[in-house]
């Protein structure tokens, strides 16, 4: 029988167990934050639409940027950015994922990550459906700009994940069962055939 307490089971969503808390809370904040800063002041604080408005659109500027360039890359090892083809003007969206085998993930980093991730564009349109009942459409405005900021980072963030669990997957069944090296003597002994 075992009398020493355990602690939390690793993946469950505790802080502490983070591998980068820092970056854990303060993803967490910026997520959290503009949505309390938004329904507080509408419904509690003040009824100031521009003050509410700069708050919350700065807070949620900053929780754009942190997610996709600090917090996904520490967190779970994910990175994307559009890149634009001076040429042409075609922008194209770039993905990067960490080596799994030389990086792996914390297990309740990526639960808090993509809870985090899909959670709020979910409350963002609820408060879009209680602005159109209750008939408020200006905060309606300041709504669809955060459901923009939140639907691209989770769109992005979902098709990097996606991205890397393919190359992954490529790259295992193309190195893991000898398929390149065989490729690769093909190519090289049908060249020399000639």
């Amino acid at each position: 029988m075992e009398t020493a307490q355990q602690g939390p089971a690793p993946g469950s969503l505790s802080w502490k167990l983070s591998s980068h808390p820092i970056t854990l809370l303060t993803f967490l904040f910026f997520r959290i934050s503009s949505l309390l800063v938004y329904i507080l002041g509408l419904r509690l604080l003040t009824s100031n639409f521009v003050m509410i408005f700069i708050i919350t659109i700065l807070l949620l500027a900053m929780d754009f940027y942190y997610l996709k360039n600090i917090a996904g890359r520490r967190l779970v090892g994910l990175r994307w950015w559009n890149e634009v083809d001076t040429a042409t003007g075609d922008g194209r969206w770039v993905f990067e994922s960490a080596d799994p085998e030389t990086r792996e993930v914390n297990a309740t980093d990526k639960r808090f990550f993509w809870i985090a991730l899909y959670a709020q564009p979910v409350l963002w349109i609820l408060l879009a459906i209680l602005a159109l009942v209750s008939l408020e459409f200006i905060w309606l405005t300041l709504v669809v700009i955060a459901l923009v900021l939140t639907i691209t980072n989770t769109l992005a963030f979902s098709r990097c994940d996606k991205f890397s669990h393919a190359s992954g997957f490529a790259s295992n069944a193309l190195y893991g069962s000898g398929m390149a090296r065989n490729l690769a003597s093909g190519v090289i002994g049908g060249l020399f055939r000639r």
